[in-house]
Parts: structure tokens; C-alpha cells; sequence
């Protein structure tokens, strides 16, 4: 059946927005209303209980089953209060989503009747299904018991009628099932790490936390459009569609004035997000048409991270009732900007000290060149690993392309922290450092303020940029568990300061001086990293990739070879020592790595050659059957086919197309079956590489076809129609 497109988009454009909830008082006053924060523990909890849950979230102390109840009958009056009547433990599965099984809020009374029951036990563990999660063989189908376990530092919110209560999820032999549980013990690690060379300055430092601020990428598109494109509905993307004649190359979308509809959409969601405690502050539009940003403040990684999927889940939530989807896919457009999701990550101590921020005097300053050199030293030891942990084949349409940072981990540092560097390895050891702050320009006109600029540039063509007081890892994809990328790149940080830590105790015991030791074993790893890893030129240069070669960075481009990174024998080291894998969860990961990799690319080549042969062939073959007919009645009336060059063209172009299309569908059904045939998954995932590569060459035809075909035939909709919101 034909579709009416203009129709579709009109409807779309017809819907009245959802008007935005907005409680008629500040953000201030509702914030967090839907959390169980410290606030409502101070007023749900009694004195004795409330300590023991504090101890446990600041110190780490374990939880007895006595508090446990308390806890949650301080639960339960709190969501009873707000209509709850289910519970869940919210989980994130080796599925890059979050999981959640629901349990009324009732037992029976033993008088025929029920009442209201939530206990300790029900809060602290439950017993979901694990064998039908991703294990990579650490459960069998028939060895089905998993366990989650509650996570008291990040807080329990409510969703609809639900009470959430973020857990971890782990197998019944004690194997790690999730993010969350990696990333816990990577963010103890680097603490544990950090806090014996902060005390080299600071003996009163107890703790060293990890911060992540996101910035969330995402393109929303019409519903119904939506709906009538079976390539975005099942993969995330569109497989195949001939560019806008105007797309972004105006750059008049880029931070301009926001679509009524989508200001609606992001006022909705920024009261729901307040209300679940997620501090969203910054929205606007992104470079691409239809692309859109929003971040939050930064806070610590393990909630940073938990906000994110909830964020996630809840704007497509609240977008469908603006008549939008949204799309996470890293690059869900051809020929125009995809979306990333830039973790912003930096180390502070709980005396407020921010690591990665230069100091105020020179102590401050050795302090900050400590940890700003280890965590490049870091980076420079696990480049490879560091870009395995965000490969995935969505991100491998987005990454390399001149709008994402390229597939070579490297790191800017500015013109300042270079000069820096390079004059530490110059001086004696004992010399005190300074570093230049913000300057003041003027930019001439009297009526503008003095600016004050950073003391580093950006580069958006760096994935791992120093922006001042913090790095920012720029190559995560937009539909990704930050999990993943902070679990490798803070256990990597970890283990490099240990052995940073063991270099400076042995110059130490030796007689030398603190602040000498700690130069003299910061001089090699300045040497060894200021002229491999760091890199403040253009990305996108076809010649950075040959040189990151010669620098022994990894410039490996197939996500199957990236994804092998993590079984290297250094990986493996670095991930036992500080205790977030065991070779076996390892092994496993990396196995269900592979496995999503192939299940995606199978299934993005089975959408895409049956829409080739559903759905666009036969637009095709009725345009050539009216051409024909146009073809026929000319010459019955003229006698001959003079002057039909263009239809007679035209159709040598239709039947080229359509034979090179079943050619290339069928090669690549047959690819599916030797890829299907083979045991690992290392070498499916391999196979599947090779068949994602020959997408693109099925995708020329088909977008040649939409270009000649009558538009009132096509099936789809096009990219001029779903790239605009008006």
C-alpha cells in the first residue's frame, strides 16, 4: 500500500504539544521529590537506622538485617504516600539497557485478606532469571538462578507506581552479570589508588571520588514517520535513504532557536528528570538537523551513570506523548553528524580537592601534575583497551567520520600543559611549578565585558581532551552504558597509580625528599607520554593515522579486533590486579561482546534486504511498468521511440539497479549462512564485520532507484521529510 507522506508529516505537525506539567513553583521546591535522598532518610528513618544507612553509604560499613528492615519500612511509608504499589530492583544487564521485575506491595493478613508488605529482605536481594541475560556462558539455560543485591549509594526513585531500587545483578556462582558491579569495584579501586598519594600532600584525604558529567546526543523524529520505516523501528537507523537537498551544511541548526514542539518535549522532561533527582541544566540544538543535546551537573560516577539510564529510558517515554521518537542510535542519518555521548570525567577527595585542577600555590600544582601525567601514562598503556571499551557496532558508523573523534585514542592537552610538561623535563626536580590561569582578553568594543579565556583550547577532534579541571572522553556513543567506559578507564588509572605509588616509596626509602621523589618518578612517564599519546592536531588528518602508527598507538578500525583488546595479556593484568574482573567474568564479556556485535549486524542485513526486496523493487518495478506502457502508447502513435531517450535511460538505470540489487541480496544471505555455521564468536563477529562493510555498496542502488522513482511511489519516507521538525 502507497503511503500519503505529506498526510503523515501534516498530522504530525497538526498534534497540539503535550502541555509541559510544570508545578507552579521553582525547580528548587520539587527537586528530588521522587527520590528516597538524605532528606527523606532524615525523615522517614529513625535515629539508629538512619546512621547505619549513612555509615553504609559514606564508609562503606556492611548493612545488618535489623537496619535493613528499618530501611525499608521507612520505604515503604515514604511510597505508599505517593501511591506506590509495586517494587522492583532496577538493573543493568549485559543488554546496554536496564532490567526491572515488578512485585505488588502485598502479602496475605491471614484473615483472607492482604496488606501492605515490603521488609527488609524484599529490599536488600532479589532472585531474577539469569540464564536469559547475556553471560557469555557463565549461566546455562538450565542453571537459571541470578541474584540482584541492593545498591544503598544510589538512591531508590519512584516510576509510576513503582518503587525502584537500583541493584547490582550477579550469578548464582558470584560472577558479575552487569555494569554496575565492574564499575563499583573499578571506582574502589582508583580510590584505594589514589587516597596513599594524596596523603603525600593532604594526610587528612580519606577518599578519592570519581565524577562524570554526560552530555546526551539524540535526534528525535516524527512518530508516524517513524512508524513507516521499518529500518528505524527494528535497527535504530536508517539503511538506506538519499541525502536532503539541505541538510546541515547552513549550520544554521547548530545552537539555534529551538522547535516549539521539541521546547515542549525538553520542558516535560526536564520536570521529570528534576523530580527523579537527575539535575539537568544545559538543551539546545546540535549540529544536524533534528539532533539534539542535554546534560546535566556533574556528580559522582556511579549515580552520574545510573541517572543516564534512567534518563534514557524516560525520554522515549515522554517523547511519545509529543508525537516524537527519539533515536539513540550513534548515526541513525547518513551524510549528516551522528551523536555521541562525551563523558566528562574527573578525581576529587573528600576534603573538596579537585585533582585535576591546577593548584593555587605549588604544592597544589605538583599535586594536580601528579595525578594529570599518571592518568595520560594511563591512557597511553591501554590506548587500545580505552577504544575497545566503547566499540560497538553502533559506534562504528559515528566514530572516524569528520563530526566524532577518530578511531585513535589520543589525548589534547592544550598549548599551556604542553609547554608545562616539556619545561618539567628540563629543570631540577625541586623546582616549583606554576601554571597559568585564565587571562583576560579585550575584544575591542566598549561595550563588551573582558573576556576571560581557559588556559586550554578545545579540539573537537580529540577523544580524550584536558578542558581545564577535568578530561573529556569524547569517542562513548550516544546509546551506550557509560559504565563501560568509565569501569576500563578508571581500573586503568587505578593500577597505573599504584605502580606510580610504588616508584615514589622507593626513591622515598632511599632518602630522598617527598616532593623530589615524586618529580623524579614523574619525569620518565612525562617523557614517555608527551610525544606518543598526547596529540593537539587535526584527528581527521589522514596523516595523524600514520603517524599514531609510528607512535605505537592502535589504529585498528574492525570492532571485532578492537573487542579482542580486552584478553590481552596487559588487559587481563590490569583488570585482576585491581580486582574488577576475574579472568572468567573477563573471558565472558568479551564473548557477549562479540555476540551482540554479530546478533546486530545479522539483523540490520535481514531488515535491509528485505526491505530491498519488499519494499523497493517493487516501487521500482511500477515505475518501469508505467515507463513501459509510456514507451508503448508512443510508439503506437508515433511509430517510433524518437524522443525518449531520458524514459529509455531511465529504465536501463531501473533494471541495473534492481539486477544489482538481488545479486548483492542474495551474496550477502549467503554470507549470513557461513557466518551462522561457524562456533566462535570471535570469528562470526569477524564474518558479520565483512558482511556490515557490504551494506553500504547494497545501499547505492537502492538510493539511486529513490532519486529516479516517481515520489508518489516510494515507500518510504525520505530523509527531507524526516530530518525537519517544523
Amino acid at each position: 500500500m502507497n503511503i500519503d507522506r505529506l498526510t503523515l508529516v501534516t498530522e504530525s505537525f497538526r498534534k497540539s504539544p503535550v502541555e509541559a506539567e510544570c508545578p507552579a513553583k521553582k525547580v528548587s521546591e520539587y527537586f528530588g521529590d521522587l527520590v528516597f535522598d538524605r532528606a527523606k532518610m532524615h525523615k522517614y528513618l529513625d535515629a539508629p537506622t538512619l546512621k547505619a544507612l549513612l555509615d553504609c553509604i559514606d564508609e562503606g560499613s556492611p548493612l545488618d538485617r535489623k537496619t535493613a528492615d528499618g530501611v525499608a519500612a521507612g520505604m515503604k511509608t515514604w511510597a505508599l504516600e505517593h501511591g506506590v504499589t509495586h517494587t522492583t530492583h532496577w538493573f543493568q544487564p549485559l543488554t546496554e539497557g536496564t532490567a526491572e521485575k515488578h512485585d505488588a506491595l502485598i502479602d496475605y493478613d491471614g484473615k483472607g485478606g492482604v496488606i501492605e508488605q515490603f521488609d527488609g529482605k524484599s529490599l536488600v536481594q532479589q532472585e531474577p532469571d539469569a540464564s536469559s541475560f547475556p553471560s557469555g556462558g557463565i549461566r546455562a539455560t538450565f542453571e537459571a538462578r541470578g541474584y540482584t543485591a541492593w545498591d544503598p549509594t544510589s538512591p531508590v526513585f519512584i516510576q509510576d507506581d513503582t518503587l525502584c531500587i537500583p541493584t547490582v545483578f550477579i550469578s548464582y556462582t558470584g560472577e558479575a552479570l552487569d555494569y554496575k558491579t565492574p564499575l563499583k569495584k573499578a571506582l574502589k579501586a582508583v580510590s584505594d589508588a589514589a587516597v596513599p598519594i594524596c596523603r603525600l600532600f593532604d594526610p587528612a584525604v580519606r577518599k578519592v571520588y570519581s565524577y562524570l558529567g554526560w552530555e546526551q546526543e539524540y535526534f528525535l523524529v516524527d512518530e508516524s514517520l517513524y512508524a513507516n520505516r521499518p529500518d528505524l523501528m527494528i535497527t535504530g537507523r536508517t539503511l538506506m535513504g538519499h541525502n536532503s537537498s539541505r541538510n546541515q551544511q547552513l549550520d544554521d541548526h547548530y545552537f539555534g532557536a529551538i522547535p516549539t514542539r521539541v521546547a515542549a518535549f525538553m520542558r516535560d522532561l526536564e520536570i521529570a528528570g528534576h523530580r527523579l533527582g537527575i539535575p539537568l541544566k544545559t538543551r539546545h540544538n546540535e549540529v544536524a538537523p533534528n539532533q539534539f543535546e542535554l546534560a546535566p551537573i556533574y556528580c559522582e560516577t556511579n549515580l552520574a551513570n545510573d541517572q543516564n539510564q534512567i534518563l534514557m529510558n524516560l525520554m522515549n517515554r515522554i517523547a511519545r506523548k509529543h508525537g516524537f521518537v527519539v533515536l539513540l542510535h550513534e548515526k541513525p542519518f547518513e551524510g549528516v553528524n551522528g551523536s555521541g555521548k562525551h563523558n566528562n570525567w574527573s578525581l576529587g577527595t573528600d576534603t573538596g580537592r579537585q585533582l585535576l585542577a591546577p593548584g593555587k600555590d605549588p604544592k597544589g600544582n605538583l599535586l594536580f601534575v601528579t595525578f594529570f601525567v599518571n592518568v595520560l601514562a594511563a591512557v597511553q598503556k591501554h590506548n587500545a583497551l580505552l577504544k575497545a571499551s566503547i566499540a560497538t557496532a553502533t559506534n562504528a558508523h559515528r566514530l572516524g567520520a569528520n563530526e566524532a573523534p577518530p578511531a585513535i585514542i589520543s589525548a589534547f592537552l592544550g598549548k599551556t600543559m604542553t609547554d608545562v610538561l616539556r619545561k618539567l623535563l628540563t629543570v631540577p626536580s625541586d623546582t616549583a611549578i606554576e601554571i597559568a590561569g585564565k587571562k583576560g582578553k579585550n575584544v575591542g568594543i566598549i561595550e563588551i565585558p573582558e573576556i576571560f579565556v581557559d588556559n586550554t583550547d578545545r579540539n573537537r577532534t580529540s577523544p580524550f581532551a584536558f578542558t581545564g579541571n577535568r578530561f573529556e572522553f569524547r569517542a562513548v556513543g550516544s546509546s551506550a552504558n557509560c559504565a563501560g567506559a568509565m569501569t576500563t578507564l578508571n581500573a586503568a588509572v587505578a593500577e597505573q597509580l599504584t605502580l606510580f605509588k610504588a616508584a615514589v616509596d622507593e626513591k622515598m626509602a632511599a632518602g630522598a625528599k617527598s616532593n623530589i621523589a615524586i618529580m623524579d618518578s614523574l619525569k620518565p612517564l612525562i617523557a614517555s607520554v608527551i610525544d606518543t599519546v598526547c596529540f593537539d592536531g587535526n584527528g581527521y588528518d589522514d596523516q595523524w593515522k600514520e603517524e599514531a602508527l609510528r607512535r605505537g598507538l592502535d589504529i585498528r578500525t574492525s570492532v571485532p579486533e578492537m573487542i579482542s583488546e580486552f584478553l590481552s595479556p596487559d588487559s587481563v593484568k590490569m583488570f585482576t590486579s585491581t580486582g574488577v574482573y576475574t579472568p572468567n567474568e573477563l573471558k565472558a564479556r568479551v564473548d557477549v561482546k562479540w555476540e551482540t556485535y554479530s546478533k546486530k549486524v545479522q539483523i540490520e542485513s535481514r531488515v535491509m534486504g528485505r526491505m530491498a526486496t519488499n519494499h523497493i523493487c517493487p516501487a521500482a518495478l511500477e515505475y518501469k511498468s508505467r515507463l513501459l506502457k509510456e514507451l508503448s502508447d508512443n510508439k503506437s502513435v508515433f511509430g517510433n521511440l524518437d524522443g525518449c531517450e531520458a524514459e529509455l535511460e531511465t529504465l536501463r538505470t531501473i533494471n541495473s539497479c534492481i539486477e544489482e540489487i538481488h545479486r548483492r541480496v542474495s551474496a550477502m544471505t549467503d554470507a549470513r549462512s557461513r557466518a551462522n555455521a561457524l562456533t566462535s564468536e570471535y570469528d562470526k563477529a569477524v564474518a558479520y564485520h565483512e558482511i556490515a562493510e557490504s551494506l553500504s555498496a547494497l545501499r547505492k542502488p537502492i538510493d539511486t532507484l529513490e532519486e529516479i522513482v516517481d515520489n508518489r511511489l516510494w515507500p518510504l519516507p525520505k530523509y527531507r521529510e524526516l530530518l525537519f521538525i517544523s
